[in-house]
């Protein structure tokens, strides 16, 4: 019999929660409880649990509406939830109780977590972060909604067919999501395309427009330790009009469905393929989509509160995460000025103070601009507004700084270079109050580098906001045997006080501790081997060290390096079988975007290296190499607490900040990286003595760069450099066909290698030499991973989370 924390509560209590699943059962699903299913518990299950959770809702939508609260309105395109039932049982604190009361009903708790879809709601770092933030947000009891889009199938399901990444629809909703609440009662009109009419008192009119409705759906994400919650609401499309009644029996049965199709094509699937003409109308759609429904919510919700448009900043806070949302400032001055009838002063004053954005991206390729041509086709109006903001706001500019053409090209919202095309993110940054980095570093960049002329305008909006993780899900419900482990030394208050993990500190001293944390650590490592050769066919060694890099594959963060090290290695291993290798087991895991053909073609060399590697008898389990498909939250639940060495090694200057290296470290992991993004931050915590800094600075970057980069000199002065390359080239690792890995080569000896793979990789050979020194030591080596865990205190995003709510959106604590 399974054993649970909550075996010493009545057998009345566990009693009457296998009475109300039974119950359940029979009034969700219409069916005998005897007959059930796996799948059938775990609907009845997520009712039981949803329901416990509507009441929370409705008790923070009482206290909103009786304090008259400031809410923030979270705009994403991305929110990377994950499974909702362990988050609901940990938020109820009774997973326990339910795990008893299934076990006496023949079911296993642990099944029907494991059979839960994850919901495809976003993709990487700026999903999950706004996930995050979300759940910190309702434990501070802080009045939130999020905003995004209902994602039918998500971005896509990765597959792997031969090393290839091939793309499947991930239809996460083909059965249902019982922990949604459709209300089909809000429900918005979204205009596209059209032509702008101008009145005698030139008032703009937009009229002829295709139009499509929004329709809310609402999740809870409830507040650990508190009766609070916050409100997720994505909107899905549908037509106005769905059916044609006159072609259906005029036998034109398909044209009838027609608009009513093209409507939900829109929130099929997230990030469509942009690399067509037809791709990038639809992602711009999708945007706009998501901010006019957004934007018309936020209004209505606030007018029905009794309130007007002038306390609008008072009572209603909008964040950007990202450009994706940026279309929201033009949407709601068309909302002030068109439908509402305020001037365009007013107007602009309002948004002003109604706008804060997080900017995530310094390089200039991944700031989002949409070209002047598909804005004037899809959003005519909002066209119109963007070139009146851009006239007034260069107008200002030309009051105080003259005719300087040069200043005024920079900061103009329209690129005139090439193609124009408007810049979202300084749209995004002339119509914030406050405008915020994600780490330190990223911040005084961002001062410093692509914003340093509006930072010189406005000194007193950029501020820095620090990212950080909910410890709930990514340390007490990912790693329970740890979590269980901390409880025992330092209590449980960890969970909404991380900086109280600051007192592991002398445990790291302490063997018995150390001995315990290594035997969950071990525990961990088996569960995620076990997991590898069931799912991907590869046998690994629980007792070597577990190497992992989980993130978005692309160029600048640099997953190819870490290929060019394991590489080396195994040459070296086959030239000196003998020696005293540490075994070790790399593991990638992470998707590329479908039109990325560079990133798709890096997944092909890990697949490649990794049958060399892993089928050369030579080398055995001293070196492993393992690719996990469908990279996502549930695989990161069972990778992460597994780690051993956190893979943080992006082009200094270019990862914002990182959320998966937090993550990381609080499970354990020792980190091996650059000093970029919070990594720089994370050291100052944990010690520079236990992480691996390695490779060159940003500032020595553009130095470097300054001085004519030449990647061809590292390559004819590094023989193990030069080895691996020339082996890829040649078709070493393809022998079946050479020529397959060309143009990385070509990329990094011949096109400037723009990520500096070559200038860093001396750097960080030693340093995994250094890795290798310490893991022959098994005591220090936990020593500095408890070390680790224990400076994690200021990454708790309930930290930054704080931080926004007092210095950006002015809101406080509700009383429930």
């Amino acid at each position: 019999m399974d054993t649970f924390e909550g075996a010493a509560r009545s057998a009345a209590e566990i009693d009457n929660i296998r009475s109300t699943l039974v119950d359940s059962f029979v009034r969700v699903l219409g069916k005998d409880p005897q007959s059930g299913r796996g799948r059938d518990w775990l609907v009845t299950l997520s009712h039981v649990v949803r329901a416990e959770l509507a009441k929370r809702l409705v008790d923070t939508v009482r206290a909103q509406r009786n304090a008259s609260a400031k809410q923030v309105n979270y705009l994403s395109m991305e929110f990377l939830v994950g499974r909702a039932l362990t988050n609901g049982l940990l938020a109820l604190k009774l997973r326990d109780e339910y795990r008893g009361a299934l076990h006496d009903l023949g079911i296993a708790l642990e099944d029907l977590c494991d059979a839960e879809p994850d919901p495809g709601l976003g993709n990487g770092g700026l999903g999950r972060l706004a996930a995050c933030f979300l759940d910190s947000l309702a434990t501070l009891r802080l009045p939130a909604f999020g905003y995004g889009v209902r994602y039918q199938y998500g971005m896509f399901s990765q597959q792997i067919r031969d090393g290839h990444q091939t793309e499947h629809p991930d239809d996460w909703l083909v059965t249902g999501n019982p922990w949604e609440f459709a209300r089909p009662e809000i429900s918005y009109v979204v205009q596209f395309g059209g032509r702008l009419e101008r009145s005698a008192d030139g008032m703009s009119r937009w009229v002829g427009t295709d139009d499509l409705l929004a329709v809310a759906y609402d999740t809870i994400v409830p507040g650990y330790g508190t009766r609070a919650v916050a409100t997720l609401r994505l909107w899905a499309a549908e037509a106005l009009h769905g059916l044609d009644v006159t072609l259906f029996n005029g036998g034109e049965h398909t044209r009838a469905l027609e608009h009513k199709l093209r409507a939900r094509h829109l929130t099929r699937i997230l990030y469509p393929d942009d690399s067509t003409p037809s791709g990038r109308e639809l992602r711009l759609r999708q945007e706009y989509f998501l901010v006019s429904a957004s934007l018309q919510d936020i209004v209505r919700r606030h007018l029905d509160s009794g309130g007007g448009l002038d306390d609008l900043p008072e009572k209603a806070a909008v964040h950007l995460n990202d450009t994706h949302p940026a279309l929201s400032v033009p949407e709601l001055m068309r909302l002030l000025v068109d439908v509402h009838g305020r001037s365009w002063d007013d107007a602009w004053k309002i948004c002003q103070r109604v706008f804060s954005y997080t900017n995530h991206t310094l390089m200039p390729e991944a700031l989002e601009t949409w070209p002047v041509d598909l804005l004037h086709a899809v959003l005519p109006r909002h066209l119109d507004i963007v070139y009146e903001l851009n006239a007034r706001f260069l107008n200002e500019v030309r009051g105080t700084a003259g005719e300087d053409h040069r200043l005024l090209r920079r900061l103009s919202l329209i690129d005139e270079e090439g193609e124009r095309r408007v810049r979202m993110a300084h749209l995004s940054i002339l119509a914030s109050h406050k405008i915020n980095g994600v780490s330190r570093l990223h911040t005084d960049l961002m001062r410093q580098t692509v914003f340093a002329d509006f930072a010189t305008l406005f000194p007193d909006r950029f501020v820095n906001k620090t990212n950080g993780v909910t410890p709930r899900r990514w340390l007490g419900q990912a790693n329970q045997g740890l979590a269980r482990l901390i409880d025992d030394r330092i209590g449980p208050a960890w969970r909404t006080d991380l900086d109280q993990l600051a007192a592991l500190r002398p445990l790291a001293d302490d063997a018995a501790f150390r001995a315990e944390f290594r035997a969950v650590k071990a525990a961990n490592k088996r569960r995620l081997a076990e997991m590898i050769e069931r799912d991907v066919g590869v046998a690994i060694d629980p007792a070597s060290l577990f190497d992992i890099q989980i993130k978005r594959i692309h160029e600048y963060k640099r997953q190819l390096l870490n290929v060019l090290q394991v590489a080396a290695r195994y040459n070296a291993i086959v030239a000196d079988p003998a020696a005293d290798w540490v075994p070790r087991t790399v593991i990638f895991g992470g998707k590329a975007a479908s039109a990325y053909r560079m990133a798709k073609l890096v997944i092909k060399l890990i697949h490649d290296v990794a049958r060399r590697v892993n089928q050369d008898t030579r080398v055995g389990d001293r070196l492993k190499v393992v690719f996990v498909p469908n990279y996502r939250v549930s695989i990161a639940e069972i990778l992460i607490p597994a780690a051993e060495l956190s893979q943080q090694i992006s082009t200094a200057g270019t990862e914002a900040s990182g959320t998966g290296n937090m993550k990381l470290s609080l499970n354990g992991a020792l980190t091996i990286g650059t000093e970029d993004g919070a990594n720089i931050e994370i050291r100052e915590q944990v010690g520079s003595e236990n992480m691996f800094i390695v490779g060159h600075t940003a500032e020595e970057l553009q130095r470097l760069r300054a001085d004519g980069y030449d990647p061809l000199r590292f390559y004819e002065r590094d023989p193990m450099l030069r080895t691996v390359l020339d082996q890829i080239a040649s078709g070493f690792f393809s022998p079946e066909e050479p020529d397959r890995f060309r143009p990385i080569v070509d990329a990094l000896l011949h096109q400037g290698d723009r990520y500096f793979l070559l200038a860093d990789f001396a750097s960080y050979v030693a340093g995994q030499r250094r890795v290798d020194d310490l893991y022959r030591s098994p005591d220090e080596w936990t020593r500095k991973a408890v070390l680790n865990v224990a400076g994690m205190g200021p990454f708790s995003s309930d930290r930054t989370i704080a931080e926004y709510a007092k210095e950006i959106w002015g809101l406080r604590p509700m009383d429930l």
